[in-house]
């Protein structure tokens, strides 16, 4: 669980198809010595939100809170497909027109800054009408207003394949955005229904930056153009590798508390001797090392939740991956319960299994539905492979002549336990007769170049912050073209992509909910991705500060950060 991770963020701030969060492969770090079962002594709060909350006239005005950054933000557009990076999305939600806030059961509130109101206000066809707060207005002068949401609309409804998309889903199905009664109202009208609208236009961009493909892609890269919220970029130095946020003198709502954000670049190793030295004031304290080192640290406060937040392995699509009966073989010479327990060694707070694609087990909808697919059983493994070819020679098996290699792709970053992992799943691969060679790439470059591009056969990271649950749909739609979405395996059906498009059609809850489980029945059969553990969150912070922490599925109020009196 160290700062470090391989993370997606899934569109939790952003209409971010995925970070999606973003430098290695598992989600632990290597025992320092602790027993393995006498660790789990913390549990985390579940629903809640561990952050200290703080009523606003208890704390002061002023001061800095000091962040570490895993990655150099170079992208700051959110639906741009390069600007995903989880903490960039973060950021932006502070630095632009951010419409609705998740609470702490994972259910989105309007802004009041933005929008006096919010609401379909048809359903035959549907339609959204916003009412928009009559100070909202960009940092050049410029209100708020429609056009504002046309543009977000047509850059991101995939009809214009210049514009290089992170995800089109929900826009994709609105069919106009226009005036409402007034200049201060706007009307969303969908050709279908899209039951996550709340996740849209979220955050607002300013059509001047966005209008055209070339401002799109490229007019966000190392700055932001245009303002929308409570904070403005004072300071990028690239060099240093620091980022300075600064309140936004044009904000018209309540005054941010803290006069600074600061963020700085480091490695994740550095982090926790970085907090012990009061350089910064938050760090992650999931690891046993650090979580030994933070918890009784002078000024630090341990604070624990449950957030949506998953580690898994993926499939690649190519070579012997095409084949679905292979797929499915690895699930079941996978021992799960092992894996698991590799990546928890020493860690003070228990992994439990996750057997949805699609749901946290503290989420409302959340089934079982992995069955006997990853259920551990190398002699049915071995069956499949026999069945789709790959034939047992003694050693490697091989099939037309080729022996069924495959590769294993990680960042050079990675800790011992996530080396670990890999390195057991080289052996329980091995034992049904697959070579798997495990590929260390520069963690600069694992997404980017490997990841995205599809290079891999097995490769594990994170997905945060997705929900709604239609910002899962990206990670197995079907690819359109050259665009893959989220789906960097290509690994598909119909009937899967079917039900996720109905599924992210339905209003009522309940019946979503039902075809979102339908569908992970089936993800789970395609052998798309075996899932782990929900990985919890335990952070160190500094003492004294307020509404900042671990939360489950709320997003922070920056203006309400800050230190208390």
């Amino acid at each position: 669980m160290d700062a470090s991770l391989a993370t997606r963020r899934l569109g939790r701030a952003a209409a971010a198809a995925l970070a999606v969060a973003l430098a290695a492969t598992a989600c632990s770090s290597q025992a320092d010595g602790t027993a393995d079962d006498a660790a789990k002594t913390v549990v985390p709060t579940v629903g809640a939100e561990d952050n200290n909350p703080q009523p606003l006239d208890r704390i002061k005005d002023g001061g800095e809170l000091r962040e570490p950054l895993q990655q150099w933000i170079t992208q700051w557009n959110p639906y741009q497909v390069d600007g995903t990076y989880g903490d960039a999305v973060e950021i932006m939600g502070y630095l632009e027109a951010k419409l609705f806030r998740s609470d702490a059961k994972g259910v989105y509130q309007p802004v009041p800054e933005y929008l006096v109101s919010a609401e379909v206000t048809s359903t035959s066809p549907q339609v959204v009408t916003y009412r928009l707060n009559p100070k909202a207005a960009w940092s050049d002068g410029k209100p708020i207003g429609y056009q504002d949401f046309k543009a977000v609309w047509q850059a991101s409804n995939g009809k214009d394949p210049a514009y290089n998309l992170a995800d089109s889903s929900g826009y994709e199905q609105i069919s106009a955005v226009e005036q409402g009664a007034s200049p201060g109202e706007v009307k969303v009208t969908f050709a279908q229904p899209y039951a996550d609208w709340q996740s849209l236009f979220n955050p607002l961009l300013p059509a001047a930056g966005i209008s055209t493909p070339k401002e799109f892609n490229e007019g966000w890269i190392e700055k932001v153009p245009v303002y929308g919220g409570p904070f403005v970029l004072q300071n990028a130095d690239k060099t240093a590798q620091t980022i300075t946020l600064a309140p936004n003198p044009k904000w018209w709502g309540p005054k941010p508390k803290l006069d600074r954000i600061t963020y700085r670049v480091m490695d994740s190793a550095a982090i926790t001797q970085a907090f012990l030295n009061n350089e910064v004031d938050y760090a992650s304290a999931g690891t046993a090392t650090a979580y030994g080192q933070l918890k009784d640290a002078k000024d630090a406060a341990i604070r624990t939740g449950t957030p949506w937040d998953e580690v898994h392995i993926s499939f690649g699509g190519n070579g012997a991956l095409a084949d679905q009966k292979v797929r499915q073989a690895l699930g079941r010479a996978l021992d799960r319960a092992s894996l698991i327990k590799i990546a928890n060694k020493g860690v003070p707070v228990e992994f439990k299994p996750l057997d949805s694609h699609l749901f946290m087990t503290n989420q409302s909808g959340y089934r079982a539905n992995a069955g006997d697919w990853v259920k551990y059983d190398p002699a049915v493994a071995g069956k499949l492979l026999d069945e789709a070819g790959w034939k047992d020679a003694g050693g490697t098996r091989g099939k037309d002549g080729h022996p069924l290699e495959l590769h294993y792709v990680m960042s050079d970053g990675s800790t011992q336990a996530q080396a670990d992992l890999a390195a057991a799943v080289q052996s329980m691969l091995q034992q049904v007769g697959v070579k798997l060679s495990i590929d260390k790439v520069p963690s600069k470059e694992y997404f980017s170049k490997y990841i995205n591009q599809g290079r891999f056969d097995l490769a594990s990271w994170r997905n945060t912050g997705s929900f709604p649950l239609s910002r899962t749909v990206p990670i197995y739609r079907a690819p359109q073209g050259d665009n893959v979405f989220g789906n960097y395996s290509k690994l598909s059906t119909p009937e899967i992509d079917s039900l996720l498009r109905k599924a992210a059609a339905t209003l009522d809850p309940a019946q979503a909910a039902d075809l979102y489980n339908q569908a992970d029945v089936r993800i789970w059969e395609l052998g798309h991705t075996v899932e782990l553990y929900q990985r919890p969150s335990i952070v160190a912070v500094r003492k004294g500060l307020a509404n900042f922490g671990a939360g489950s599925l709320a997003d922070t109020v920056i203006t309400s950060v800050g230190w208390q009196k």
